[in-house]
């Protein structure tokens, strides 16, 4: 057990990170910063993970029915974390989102980590931007990580899995989005721990995924799967699809991975494990 870590948060992602690295996990809540501070009392970390946040029960749609919940975790509790770690000489991973950026395919190249966060359509993505910003502004001086994950994808079957998701759906739009492979993010959040790293990172995989390459390759293990492809403009939703640069996180020395190169093993992993659950 590494109790130089401490994830908070026994989430979707909470829970994968602490297998991972083998270390203590709390889900408690953090409603102020004295909660705060008797979490870092009591395990005494070096460092702390924080994987609490509000994604909305069905979808992110959820939070604009829930936004002081959504305000609560997704905005103050990581500011409160901020503080108690600045005090206790702790490092600070903040597990964040790239859904907070407008993005234009006609114009726009992946989106770097120095852009300001321009997406407001969501109240899911605000209450992300309120704390992104106020935390890397703290990390110029202190050591805090913010890693902004996008869609993620798993090997296994799990309701958060974009594959479990798309499967369900059965109809997918075609347009190219930034995807977190979770086995790469593990990978990729050892070695930004490694080299203590600060400051924004995005983490997600090289190239973007169009869905319906995804839906192919579960087609080619599943023949009788059937899906359609749905308009954009049809989903009458308001939505961010994006692709994020890699280029800081391939400078740090981590061999990024381009997405669609790891599709089929995602499928026939997740298979294998489905069959066996």
């Amino acid at each position: 057990m590494n109790k130089n870590i401490l994830i908070l948060g026994k989430g979707f992602i909470g829970e994968r990170l602490q297998k991972a690295l083998a270390c203590r996990i709390d889900g408690s809540m953090v409603n102020c910063f004295s909660d705060a501070e008797k979490l870092v009392k009591k395990y005494n970390p070096k460092i702390i993970i924080n994987c609490i946040g509000i994604t909305g029960r069905r979808n992110v749609d959820d939070c604009e029915l829930e936004k002081d919940a959504a305000l609560l975790a997704n905005s103050f509790v990581p500011i409160m974390l901020a503080e108690a770690a600045l005090r206790n000489d702790i490092k600070l991973i903040h597990i964040s989102s790239g859904c907070i950026f407008k993005f234009d395919y006609k114009k726009d190249k992946p989106i770097e980590e120095g852009l300001s966060p321009d997406f407001f359509g969501l109240f899911y993505s605000r209450s992300k931007i309120y704390s992104d910003l106020a935390l890397e502004v703290l990390s110029a001086k202190f050591n805090i990580l913010i890693a902004r994950i996008r869609i993620p994808l798993l090997n296994e079957p799990h309701p958060k899995n974009i594959l479990d998701k798309l499967i369900k759906y059965k109809k997918v739009i075609n347009i190219a989005n930034s995807v977190t492979y979770i086995p790469d993010f593990i990978r990729a959040i050892k070695h930004l721990i490694k080299i203590d790293a600060r400051g924004v990172y995005n983490v997600v995989n090289k190239g973007g995924l169009r869905y319906p390459a995804l839906m192919q390759v579960y087609q080619k293990y599943v023949p009788e799967f059937k899906f359609k492809l749905i308009a954009l403009m049809k989903l009458g939703l308001t939505r961010t699809n994006l692709l994020l640069s890699t280029s800081k996180l391939e400078k740090s020395g981590f061999k990024v991975r381009n997405i669609n190169s790891v599709l089929e093993e995602c499928v026939k992993e997740y298979l294998k494990k489905a069959n066996h659950a």
